[in-house]
């Protein structure tokens, strides 16, 4: 016979259960414990090359900004966009593909993912990864969940999406009002090696008004960097990564 007790015991420990397989997987936020446990998920690639990645787009003020400059260095990029605001500016989707630039998944809004909600994970994933397909008219192979955070929901997720999850292994910290294009610069190149992925945004959406502008300011020195240590740069589909394909 199952007690009053005996119930409440089981459903706490399912419910800690659901917890940490939910939560669990967020460690990987932490650098350390992703380049330990999973150097691919920290973005870590071909050694002659480096990814360049940006988040939270598609913005129609800040974007084509990046666009412009990305095409005067002649350096392909891959944008993590949020699907919401790609269904929003699709012109602005196809005009990245149409300038050489990969598209990848950043989730549908930019939202905290503390407690668990598998079924919209579920949902909203795929709802993105098709919006990207009928925009840029290629399906995604990247996952980079918001603010990096990884839970098993996302994970789950992801997986049935055929999208691989990627982070970063260098960021410019340009989300905050005191960021400069110098600051950024040195963030970046702190953790510069060949192999690194590198998290800039291309929109303030979730971050310090016009903070866009020290990611753009920084752009064309850290390229100059790269190039003069023999790093070619580029979008993660020519960093050496294996991606997830969907059964």
């Amino acid at each position: 016979m199952v007690t009053a007790r005996t119930a409440a015991g089981l459903a706490a420990g399912a419910a800690a259960a659901t917890a940490g397989w939910h939560i669990g997987p967020a460690a990987t936020w932490i650098p350390a414990v992703r380049r330990t446990l999973s150097p691919a998920l920290d973005g870590r690639g071909d050694p002659g090359h480096v990814a360049l990645t940006f988040d939270d787009g598609p913005d129609p003020h800040s974007t084509p900004r990046f666009l412009r400059e990305l095409d005067r260095l002649s350096v392909r990029a891959t944008f993590f966009v949020l699907g919401a605001e790609l269904r929003r500016y699709p012109e602005l989707g196809r005009r990245m593909v149409a300038e050489g630039h990969e598209l990848a998944v950043h989730g549908w809004r930019h939202e905290w993912p503390w407690y668990p909600r598998l079924g919209r994970d579920l949902r909203e994933l795929p709802r993105a990864a098709d919006t990207v397909l009928q925009v840029g008219g290629e399906r995604p192979l990247w996952y980079r969940p918001p603010y990096g955070i990884l839970t098993g929901g996302r994970w789950a997720a992801a997986r049935r999406a055929g999208l691989r999850p990627v982070l970063w292994s260098a960021w410019g910290r340009d989300w905050t009002a005191e960021a400069t294009p110098a600051g950024v610069l040195s963030e970046v190149t702190g953790s510069l090696r060949g192999g690194v992925t590198v998290l800039l945004h291309d929109s303030d959406r979730v971050s310090a008004p016009d903070s866009w502008r020290a990611a753009l300011g920084a752009l064309p020195l850290l390229v100059a960097v790269c190039r003069e240590r023999g790093m070619r740069v580029g979008p993660l589909g020519e960093h050496g990564l294996q991606a997830h394909r969907a059964a």
